[in-house]
């Protein structure tokens, strides 16, 4: 689509517009889904951790989709600070320090048995820290290994510091993904995306008025009226769309189809032939295992003889005074004699003079002569004579006979009678039913060979190049 150069720059205004609305659609939708590495910045692969750079946006974007830190794991968090706190000040045997190892011990029990991460459907990140405090301790029981970490002996044996760095940096990010999430008077999640997205809802709704409307005076002649104009840019509707805003990928493709970006002439014909292929080839099979399906029933039942009978035995109806079946039958006959028999005339007399051998050679007297010294080559001269004249005589009188109007109503007269007596001969029982059963097999041959295997051949056709 070409467009004028004046309308090219505010068609591609518009459509960086649309396109970042579309991404921050993307970022909103894919957010709850990734809030953990847009958390720690980074995402983790086995044993290895991959880390990225990247802006406080959980602080930023939680508010708009209702997140909240989960208080059970803030608690938890915050008791691990106040034990480091407490070790600061005094040693790990003091009645504070014991204290907060107790607590330390109930809120991982809790948290074990409460499934904390359950309403933010992060369940995984519990199981993650299950099992690394079970590898960490050597214990198959997550609870007992918590016991044991949070206790003053595993501490002092191991080292108090060591055992810290290890929960900072293995237990506590997990811990600190865990959230809560309010609920809207709507009872869904709540979700104040609205809020950013209007603005890009009131541009492109005042846009769609403004475009409609002067879509209606370019094409005053045409008496466009505006909803007519607004079915006309029935994709851009998808912009005001406050639900499944994906759908915005729509309008957004087609703008940088009509902004010269893009070019979606080749993939909407590829499609569209493609398409169109697989109706056709569906189609064209249905339609003819169908028509094959109702020609074997009216073979098995009789009903194609009985239509050939009636329609012999009915008077026959001529609607534009000329006699269609001479005409056909005459035109083959030329074709055969001035096209076809001068062409396959050696081949005829090759077949005539082979079976006029192989009869002579029963006779006796063709016998005698061919022993007779000197005359044994006048039967074969004899022979060869006779084929030729058959053969000559009987194109020369198939010549004639085309030019004679006598000897077309004859030959007319023969083909229908011909027809006739082959129908009336099919009404003897046991060949009708060999005929019928035979007809049947071959229908079906014909469909389970051939039209059930049309779309082999298609679908090994060459990609179309352009």
């Amino acid at each position: 689509m070409t467009m004028p150069r004046k309308n090219i720059w505010y068609e591609r205004l518009m459509v960086s517009i649309a396109m970042v609305n579309l991404g921050i659609v993307g970022f909103d939708t894919s957010y709850v889904a990734l809030r953990d590495f847009w958390m720690r910045g980074g995402i983790s692969i086995g044993p290895l951790t991959f880390q990225v750079p990247v802006p406080p946006i959980v602080q930023w974007y939680d508010p708009i989709k209702g997140i909240e830190p989960h208080r059970d794991s803030e608690q938890y968090l915050k008791l691990v600070q106040d034990l480091e706190a407490k070790l600061i000040q005094s040693d790990i045997d003091s009645p504070e320090s014991l204290t907060a190892l107790n607590d330390l011990r109930d809120e991982s029990s809790k948290m074990i048995d409460g499934n904390w991460f359950a309403v933010a459907g992060k369940t995984g990140n519990l199981e993650k820290i299950k099992n690394r405090m079970r590898d960490r301790i050597g214990m198959k029981s997550s609870r007992k290994s918590f016991e044991i970490f949070w206790d003053k002996d595993h501490l002092k044996s191991k080292g108090v510091t060591q055992e810290l760095t290890f929960f900072n940096e293995k237990i506590k990010p997990l811990l600190s993904t865990n959230y809560y999430r309010t609920t809207g008077e709507n009872g869904l999640p709540t979700d104040n995306f609205w809020v950013i997205d209007s603005p890009f809802v009131l541009l492109f709704g005042a846009e769609f008025l403004a475009r409609t409307f002067y879509l209606t005076r370019r094409h005053r002649d045409r008496s466009l009226k505006w909803p007519d104009a607004m079915l006309w840019r029935w994709y851009d509707v998808l912009f005001l769309i406050p639900i499944w805003q994906w759908l915005r990928i729509i309008p957004v493709v087609i703008r940088l189809d009509q902004a010269n970006l893009i070019q979606l002439d080749r993939i909407r014909d590829q499609a569209t032939q493609g398409f169109v292929s697989n109706i056709a080839e569906e189609l064209t099979e249905a339609v003819l295992v169908q028509s094959i399906n109702r020609l074997q029933s009216d073979i098995s039942t009789g009903t194609v003889t009985r239509w050939a009978m009636n329609t012999l035995n009915r008077p026959y109806q001529d609607i534009n005074q000329r006699d269609e079946v001479r005409e056909i039958i005459d035109r083959m006959l030329k074709i055969t004699v001035n096209q076809a028999l001068p062409q396959v005339k050696p081949e005829l007399e090759a077949v005539i003079r082979h079976v006029m051998e192989g009869v002579l050679e029963q006779s006796p007297i063709y016998k005698g002569f061919k022993s007779i010294p000197l005359m044994g080559v006048v039967p074969s001269q004899l022979n060869e004579q006779l084929i030729s004249s058959v053969t000559s005589g009987a194109y020369d009188a198939l010549s004639q006979a085309l030019d004679d109007k006598v000897a077309g109503e004859l030959i007319n007269q023969f083909v229908k009678n011909f027809g006739r007596a082959v129908i009336e001969g099919l009404q003897d029982g046991d060949s009708l039913d060999e005929l019928q059963s035979l007809l049947s097999d071959l229908m079906e041959e014909v469909k389970v060979n051939y039209i059930q295997h049309l779309e082999s051949p298609m679908n090994t056709l060459p990609a179309v190049q352009g």
